[in-house]
């Protein structure tokens, strides 16, 4: 019955427990594993197949119930069906053992949704593919929460800088119907803060369509061979009457050609320089080099502004991040300007330095591959 069952089984599940807790502190792969076990049971099934024929054979002669070629016959099929019995046994067991891991992966991801997507698959107990597996889908995972992250983030922060000037074109559209029709002044100012206000929500929503582009793709950047030194001259020509109010100094040191999306290298470059004139008072001074040093072009501009706290600097480049909100309230930042910079750039494998201190100053450093 099942006593004997378990006495005739007890070998073999001895042996496949042996070789689980073996597996279970060595490395194997899955298919070694799977080999290897029903390599060693059929072993044990040709053994125990031929003695079963060798015994059962000798008996069913030695009765005299049947001669000795009707003996093997019947003992090769009682021993096949036991064997079969065993292995079907030991293969339900393995399979069990070797399936439960994937199991419990599978009822694991089953709970991962957009609003729990801090949850991993657990990785300590695994020791084959099955761990490589659970390893590259966290690491999947932990991308797509930050992803995750960064675009609720986002989509909250446009929504924040897009209510302010859609709340100014409503309070002034409110006064123009009450008291402008038969005020001229407040006709005047009505019209002129909501023409600003629509213009600077022009801008960022220019501003989040570039980065929205850019974060599929989408954006394809005209490279080709350009004179740098004409292009910073151009820049200088410009930031010289936007800036009247400001020193505005050239270093130009190098005469060649760059590779690149000239257009977007300018727009780039007017970021920082637009910044330092916002940020630099009256009669403060603004320098713009450029210089080249063994394999890189080197484009630096200083000024002489009230600088970027320390704690700062790291996040200037970040969507919508702003270190003084209160002044950049007053000068019209959205803080979309560097995130665009800075994605220009890395385009062109550039790399960008920031050096900052407050109320002396900043230095925006760019390093340009030179072929």
């Amino acid at each position: 019955g099942l006593i004997a069952k378990y006495i005739i089984l007890s070998p073999f599940l001895l042996i496949s427990f042996i070789i689980s807790k073996i597996t279970m502190y060595i490395r194997m792969s899955l298919s070694f594993k799977i080999t290897f076990i029903f390599s060693l049971v059929f072993i044990l099934f040709s053994f125990v197949y031929h003695l079963l024929i060798g015994a059962l054979a000798t008996h069913f002669t030695i009765s005299n119930y049947i001669n000795y070629t009707e003996g093997l016959f019947i003992s090769a099929v009682v021993s096949t069906l036991f064997g079969l019995f065993i292995m079907i046994s030991i293969g339900v067991k393995v399979a069990k053992k070797v399936l439960a891991p994937i199991e419990q992966m599978t009822e694991d991801i089953k709970e991962i949704s957009s609003n729990s997507l801090d949850k991993r698959l657990n990785v300590s107990t695994a020791k084959d593919e099955l761990k490589d597996l659970a390893i590259a889908f966290n690491g999947m995972l932990d991308e797509l929460h930050e992803m995750y992250d960064k675009q609720s983030m986002f989509v909250s922060d446009a929504s924040h800088e897009l209510r302010t000037p859609i709340a100014v074109i409503q309070g002034y559209s409110s006064m123009l119907d009450r008291w402008g029709k038969n005020d001229e002044a407040v006709l005047s100012e009505s019209l002129s803060a909501i023409k600003t206000e629509a213009e600077n929500m022009k801008a960022l929503v220019e501003k989040l369509l570039f980065l929205a582009r850019a974060d599929k793709n989408r954006i394809v950047l005209d490279k080709e061979f350009f004179d740098i030194a004409a292009l910073m001259n151009d820049i200088l020509r410009e930031t010289e009457m936007i800036a009247p109010n400001h020193t505005i100094r050239g270093e130009l040191h190098f005469d060649g050609q760059l590779f690149g999306d000239s257009n977007s290298i300018k727009q780039a470059l007017r970021v920082f320089i637009d910044n330092s004139i916002k940020y630099t008072p009256e009669n403060g001074n603004i320098l713009i080099a450029l210089n080249k040093a063994e394999n890189h072009v080197i484009i630096s501009i200083e000024d002489t502004g009230i600088g970027i706290p320390k704690d700062d600097v790291p996040h200037i480049f970040d969507r919508f991040y702003r270190a003084d909100k209160s002044r950049t309230k007053e000068t019209g930042g959205n803080g979309l300007g560097l995130s665009i910079a800075k994605w220009i750039l890395d385009q062109h494998h550039c790399q960008v330095f920031v050096d900052s201190t407050v109320d002396v100053g900043t230095k925006i450093t760019i390093l340009f591959k030179y072929l």
